[in-house]
Protein backbone atom coordinates (compact mmCIF):
# COMPACT_ATOMS: atom_id res chain seq x y z
CA UNK A 1 0.00 0.00 0.00
CA UNK A 2 2.46 2.28 0.89
CA UNK A 3 4.61 1.76 -2.46
CA UNK A 4 1.76 2.70 -4.26
CA UNK A 5 1.49 6.17 -2.39
CA UNK A 6 4.65 7.00 -3.32
CA UNK A 7 3.79 6.62 -6.94
CA UNK A 8 0.43 8.63 -6.77
CA UNK A 9 2.47 12.37 -6.77
CA UNK A 10 4.59 11.54 -9.75
CA UNK A 11 1.15 10.53 -11.62
CA UNK A 12 -0.89 13.56 -10.12
CA UNK A 13 2.16 15.91 -11.25
CA UNK A 14 2.51 14.50 -14.66
CA UNK A 15 -1.31 15.14 -15.15
CA UNK A 16 -1.08 19.12 -14.28
CA UNK A 17 -0.11 20.65 -17.93
CA UNK A 18 3.39 22.15 -17.80
CA UNK A 19 4.73 20.49 -14.48
CA UNK A 20 6.36 17.75 -16.55
CA UNK A 21 8.79 20.14 -18.52
CA UNK A 22 9.10 22.41 -14.85
CA UNK A 23 12.45 23.54 -13.02
CA UNK A 24 12.12 23.95 -9.32
CA UNK A 25 13.64 27.13 -8.31
CA UNK A 26 15.54 27.31 -4.69
CA UNK A 27 11.76 28.64 -3.88
CA UNK A 28 10.12 25.97 -4.54
CA UNK A 29 8.99 28.40 -7.56
CA UNK A 30 8.10 26.35 -11.05
CA UNK A 31 10.12 27.26 -13.74
CA UNK A 32 8.99 26.79 -17.33
CA UNK A 33 10.12 27.67 -20.91
CA UNK A 34 7.73 29.05 -22.83
CA UNK A 35 9.95 29.65 -25.72
CA UNK A 36 13.82 29.44 -26.72
CA UNK A 37 14.18 32.64 -24.87
CA UNK A 38 11.33 32.89 -22.40
CA UNK A 39 10.65 31.34 -19.33
CA UNK A 40 7.97 31.55 -16.95
CA UNK A 41 7.93 31.57 -12.93
CA UNK A 42 5.04 30.54 -11.50
CA UNK A 43 4.08 30.72 -7.85
CA UNK A 44 1.95 29.90 -4.94
CA UNK A 45 -1.11 32.35 -4.51
CA UNK A 46 0.40 34.51 -1.83
CA UNK A 47 3.45 35.23 -3.92
CA UNK A 48 5.42 38.51 -3.87
CA UNK A 49 7.66 40.38 -6.56
CA UNK A 50 10.46 38.90 -4.40
CA UNK A 51 9.71 35.10 -4.87
CA UNK A 52 9.02 35.76 -8.79
CA UNK A 53 12.77 36.94 -9.14
CA UNK A 54 13.97 34.84 -6.86
CA UNK A 55 12.51 31.29 -9.10
CA UNK A 56 13.87 33.73 -12.02
CA UNK A 57 17.34 34.51 -11.20
CA UNK A 58 18.28 30.93 -9.77
CA UNK A 59 16.58 29.16 -13.26
CA UNK A 60 19.31 31.58 -14.41
CA UNK A 61 22.24 30.78 -13.15
CA UNK A 62 21.61 27.22 -11.56
CA UNK A 63 19.23 26.31 -14.89
CA UNK A 64 20.57 27.99 -17.90
CA UNK A 65 24.32 28.25 -16.59
CA UNK A 66 24.35 31.91 -17.46
CA UNK A 67 27.11 34.37 -15.87
CA UNK A 68 25.93 35.87 -13.00
CA UNK A 69 25.97 39.66 -13.96
CA UNK A 70 23.58 38.84 -17.21
CA UNK A 71 20.47 40.58 -16.51
CA UNK A 72 16.88 38.84 -16.36
CA UNK A 73 13.89 41.31 -17.71
CA UNK A 74 10.12 41.23 -17.57
CA UNK A 75 8.82 40.20 -20.33
CA UNK A 76 4.97 39.70 -19.62
CA UNK A 77 4.11 41.01 -16.08
CA UNK A 78 2.19 39.13 -13.29
CA UNK A 79 -1.13 37.67 -14.15
CA UNK A 80 -2.04 34.49 -15.88
CA UNK A 81 -0.08 31.55 -16.62
CA UNK A 82 0.29 30.94 -20.02
CA UNK A 83 1.74 27.20 -19.43
CA UNK A 84 -0.71 26.20 -16.07
CA UNK A 85 -3.70 27.13 -16.55
CA UNK A 86 -5.68 28.66 -13.21
CA UNK A 87 -2.01 29.66 -12.00
CA UNK A 88 -0.53 33.35 -12.24
CA UNK A 89 2.97 33.63 -13.10
CA UNK A 90 5.42 36.14 -14.70
CA UNK A 91 7.42 35.82 -18.16
CA UNK A 92 11.08 36.48 -17.90
CA UNK A 93 13.66 36.72 -20.74
CA UNK A 94 17.65 37.23 -21.07
CA UNK A 95 16.99 39.77 -23.58
CA UNK A 96 15.31 42.78 -23.11
CA UNK A 97 11.45 43.10 -24.72
CA UNK A 98 10.04 44.51 -27.97
CA UNK A 99 9.96 47.84 -26.23
CA UNK A 100 12.79 48.08 -24.34
CA UNK A 101 14.56 47.90 -21.20
CA UNK A 102 12.54 50.04 -18.19
CA UNK A 103 14.11 53.16 -16.31
CA UNK A 104 15.93 51.45 -12.80
CA UNK A 105 13.88 51.86 -10.27
CA UNK A 106 14.33 51.35 -6.60
CA UNK A 107 11.17 49.74 -6.29
CA UNK A 108 10.38 45.32 -6.68
CA UNK A 109 8.33 45.05 -8.77
CA UNK A 110 6.94 42.20 -11.14
CA UNK A 111 4.25 44.92 -13.24
CA UNK A 112 6.42 46.54 -15.25
CA UNK A 113 7.75 45.32 -18.61
CA UNK A 114 10.94 45.38 -19.25
CA UNK A 115 12.05 45.79 -15.55
CA UNK A 116 15.29 44.09 -14.73
CA UNK A 117 17.43 43.17 -12.32
CA UNK A 118 21.06 41.04 -12.59
CA UNK A 119 20.82 37.11 -11.83
CA UNK A 120 22.96 37.57 -8.92
CA UNK A 121 20.71 40.23 -7.69
CA UNK A 122 17.52 38.34 -8.67
CA UNK A 123 18.68 34.96 -7.20
CA UNK A 124 19.69 37.03 -3.88
CA UNK A 125 16.09 37.10 -3.06
CA UNK A 126 16.14 33.42 -2.27
CA UNK A 127 18.56 33.72 0.35
CA UNK A 128 16.11 36.13 2.32
CA UNK A 129 13.39 33.81 1.95
CA UNK A 130 15.11 31.33 3.65
CA UNK A 131 15.88 33.41 6.49
CA UNK A 132 12.29 34.65 6.61
CA UNK A 133 12.21 30.33 7.93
Amino acid sequence: MRRRRGLALPLILLAIPGTALAWTAANGSAVIPVSADRFEVINRASSRAPDYWCGAGDYAIAGLRTAATQRVYIHTPVGPSQTSPGARAVQFSLSPPPSGPAPQTYSLSVKTVGDSLTAAAARQYCYDRLMDF
